[in-house]
């Protein structure tokens, strides 16, 4: 029936631009001589939902005469097209009944936005990504999804733009590409940038997309440009590290030097080498997987001087404006409230300092009275950002630090553990290999964690040589992972000792 109106449903999270999109599409459609109307429900803060923008689309021949009636928000089993900018989005649409089999294309971003309850949970609270786009996809009539953010990043543009690109190149409107490029040119804002997601998305949903080697091809030559010494290590990875730790090596090679330098991630090389030449193909090397992941994070734990650095760098800022949509000319202030311990203090001191400190009830009561009370920093003016700037600089210096030596050795002494463990039970290596992601964060998480990370190594020395070894200390691990609070673990462990 030519009088229906094509119905669509936007929902886009703060900061993704969905009413720039909706706006867009009302644009591109008057401009192709159609009636359109769109509507916006707010979603809830803290990512418990997102924004969903409705609109209908209908010909302008169709109603010369008389205005139509069209509605002011979607109704379940009757909207064509689903638009969102985060997997999880579309997850929740499938719940709302927004699509459906026989007549919903759904256009998706497949990256994750990781909601609050999903970062709560003390071991991996997050949704299966996989089991999540299976049911997208089941439940669509024709399903295009590829990381969009990733390709607005990559084009330097938002990621509206790449889901404008995405629904021109999936053909399911009547308005061309150009149409959709001109009303983007004419709102003058952005335009190269905005172009260029355009096209990303275009192209994506037309399924010109890279596969998964030219991916890291693309990101081992992105690190190799920046400074000779990282050719050097990538060409050891290819050269010493099998395909299947290959692209998790790189990644990590990639953080390391983001943390710190290329020495650090040489560092790195250094230590996982060992554990690479105890592992063999048979055992689809999962005991260096496990060990090349964990062995990442720990040597790019969180530190006063990483938290100043991500704050201080000029992406952070650029995100917060599109956060907060502001426009040209307006001042955004930033304003981050600091209560660092007496512990963080310390950590960032020259070693012998900072355990002086540390255990001298004067000197740390002298430090914790600065620390009494939090304060709240305007990062965005001049003394606020010196101050995290100059914290960011003592990146220079960190192995001298008395947190460096502390983690150093505490991530030696893993290694050491698992590997004299792998001479006699390579799953229970693997185990202990695992156990390492009890240990993060920072502050009392970071404490917490590390506590039950030395309770659980702490008994290996009875479960070595016993047959369930390795399914022991699983269960102790995954029990920690369950309860923040502690009383699954701590009743497995009563099993054990």
């Amino acid at each position: 029936d030519a009088a229906k109106p094509i119905k669509i449903a936007i929902l886009a999270m703060g900061g993704q631009g969905g009413g720039v999109l909706s706006n867009w599409l009302i644009e591109v459609a008057e401009k192709s001589g159609y009636l359109a109307q769109s509507t916006a429900v707010p979603g809830v803060a803290q990512r418990t939902g997102a924004t969903i923008y409705y609109l209908e689309i209908l010909p302008r021949s169709e109603f010369s005469d008389v205005a139509p009636v069209l509605a002011l928000m979607p109704v379940p089993g009757h909207v064509d097209i689903v638009v969102a900018g985060e997997l999880a989005e579309a997850g929740r649409a499938v719940q709302r009944g927004l699509i459906t089999p026989h007549r919903t294309t759904v256009i998706v971003s497949t990256h994750r936005d990781y909601a609050v309850a999903e970062k709560s949970v003390p071991g991996d609270g997050r949704v299966d990504a996989d089991r999540l786009t299976a049911v997208i996809r089941e439940n669509a009539r024709q399903f295009i999804g590829f990381d969009m953010a990733a390709q607005a990043e990559r084009s330097g543009s938002v990621i509206s733009s790449v889901l404008l690109g995405a629904i021109a190149g999936a053909g399911v409107l009547p308005f061309a590409k150009e149409i959709c490029a001109q009303v983007i040119s004419a709102g003058g804002v952005a335009v190269a940038a905005n172009l260029d997601g355009l096209e990303a998305g275009y192209g994506g949903a037309l399924g010109q997309q890279h596969d998964h080697s030219d991916e890291e091809q693309s990101t081992a030559g992105h690190l190799a440009a920046q400074h000779k010494d990282i050719q050097a290590l990538l060409e050891r990875v290819h050269e010493q590290f099998p395909q299947e730790t290959r692209e998790l090596v790189v990644a990590a090679l990639r953080k390391l030097i983001d943390y710190q330098d290329p020495r650090h991630a040489e560092d790195y090389l250094q230590r996982l080498t060992p554990v690479l030449d105890t592992d063999g193909a048979d055992r689809d090397y999962r005991l260096t997987v496990a060990t090349a992941r964990y062995l990442a994070l720990g040597m790019t734990y969180e530190d006063v001087i990483r938290v100043a650095d991500l704050k201080t760098r000029s992406a952070r800022f650029t995100r917060v404006r599109d956060d907060v949509q502001s426009e040209d000319g307006q001042v955004v202030a930033v304003r981050e409230f600091m209560h660092p311990r007496v512990e963080e203090v310390c950590d960032v001191m020259p070693a012998w300092a900072g355990s002086l400190c540390l255990r001298t009830p004067v000197l740390r009561n002298f430090i914790g009275f600065f620390c009494r009370k939090g304060r709240r920093v305007t990062t965005t003016s001049l003394p606020g950002f010196l101050l995290l700037y100059c914290l960011a600089g003592l990146r220079r210096l960190r192995r001298a630090t008395l947190r460096y030596r502390t983690e150093m050795a505490g991530i030696e002494q893993w290694l050491s553990t698992l590997m004299g463990v792998a001479v006699d039970d390579y799953d229970l290596a693997v185990e202990v290999a695992e156990c390492r992601r009890l240990v993060k964060g920072y502050g009392d998480t970071h404490a917490r964690g590390l506590e039950t990370f030395n309770r659980v190594l702490a008994v290996l020395e009875e479960l070595q040589g016993q047959p369930e070894a390795a399914a022991i200390v699983k269960r102790l691990r995954e029990a920690a992972l369950a309860d923040a609070e502690g009383g699954r673990f701590e009743a497995e462990l009563r099993k054990v000792v």
